[in-house]
């Protein structure tokens, strides 16, 4: 994506300073926009659960250019340093797979040299996966917009929850491709875009993309999804995910089962748009089987802004002493899912037409 006429990833790998790995500060953002330079495992752990970087996709290919840096600094210690990434965020399966994938490439070779040089291919062979599973994921949601316009006058009013836009992943995005490739096609589009809370990655990100891009959209406050489906304003709803079961179940941001609910209600489509490595072909059951992040209460007890002179400020909303829960993500049950877009067309949410597409998987991943 262009950001200021400059084109970025959200995670790149200089070859001029290979001990470095550099990401875009997604807490700045967007406010400020800045790029910080990561040297060490530790770095890109907090990083990640800190959430300077975040989104499935993102999450996957920094822990991958994490476990390059481990090949550089503790070759010894790949295991360890494949523990301290995967601890950071537990429910977005793509940070394991992206680990495991690293770790896989490594474990048969015997000097340190060989192990760094593999980590750096098997880190940009990840990130152009990605980048070419989003794009796709565009080519085949496109179809599911461009039917809604011929069929009506005005533009489609598309709602999205969090963010699974190209800051959520190395560019493109998932949920927002389809969005992405009908403006592009000249198709009119426009996307509510959920603040959610309690960190407004809505707010904060999604609309912020959309309009980098110059797509029309409008700023709502989480509860006002299932009045605007109500009232015959939204004509499709496209979500991402962090991680789906082989049955269809999906985690995502924390509101997603909301929205899916009363699109249900409403007799709206409800997409999921993924790349296959965000399928858990290991578990069956997502509420049950499925870990949910339980993050800290000050992001829900606080809220972060800017005020009118560039200051950015963190205020209290509630009285001191006011407890707090904050679950980062729900489950949405495979049977309100109308599809699930993937970089291999739109797939059913059963078991029988995952597995279709992925033969063999379940057994693999099992072994």
């Amino acid at each position: 994506m262009l950001i200021h006429g400059k084109h970025y990833h959200t995670v790149w790998h200089d070859p001029a300073a290979p001990e470095a790995v550099h990401i875009i500060d997604q807490s700045r953002l967007p406010f400020r926009f800045e790029t910080l330079r990561l040297d060490s495992v530790a770095g890109i752990a907090a990083a990640i659960s800190e959430m300077k970087v975040r989104g499935a996709g993102c999450i996957g290919a920094t822990a991958a250019w994490g476990m390059y840096l481990a090949a550089r600094e503790a070759p010894g210690r790949l295991q360890q340093c494949a523990a301290e990434l995967m601890r950071t965020r537990p429910t977005a399966v793509n940070l394991a797979w992206a680990v495991r994938q690293q770790l896989d490439l490594m474990e048969k070779l015997n000097t340190a040299e060989e192990k760094v040089a593999a980590a750096r291919r098997g880190a940009e062979a990840i990130c152009r996966e990605d980048i070419a599973a989003c794009q796709a994921i565009g080519r085949h949601g496109l179809p599911l917009i461009r039917t809604i316009a011929a069929a009506r006058p005005g533009p489609v009013n598309i709602l999205t929850h969090c963010n699974a836009g190209w800051l959520a992943f190395v560019d493109t995005g998932s949920a927002t491709a389809p969005i992405y490739a009908a403006h592009d096609a000249g198709i009119p589009v426009h996307v509510w875009v959920d603040e959610t809370r309690p960190r407004n990655q809505g707010a904060r990100l999604t609309a912020w993309e959309l309009a980098s891009h110059g797509v029309p959209h409008t700023l709502i406050a989480d509860n006002a999804g299932g009045h605007l489906m109500q009232r015959g304003k939204v004509d499709l709803v496209i979500t991402g995910a962090d991680r789906v079961t082989r049955r269809g179940d999906v985690a995502n941001k924390i509101g997603t089962y909301l929205k899916a609910l009363a699109a249900c209600d409403c007799g709206i489509p409800f997409y999921v748009a993924l790349p296959s490595s965000t399928f858990d072909f290991t578990i069956g059951d997502g509420l049950l089987e499925i870990p949910i992040e339980e993050r800290h209460p000050e992001e829900v007890l606080t809220l972060e802004g800017c005020e009118a002179d560039g200051t950015e400020r963190t205020v209290r909303v509630c009285a001191s002493g006011t407890p707090a829960a904050n679950p980062a993500f729900d489950v949405t049950p495979a049977r309100l899912i109308t599809g699930l877009i993937t970089e291999r067309g739109i797939l059913p949410a059963t078991e029988a037409g995952i597995l279709g597409e992925f033969p063999g998987r379940h057994a693999k991943e099992e072994k």
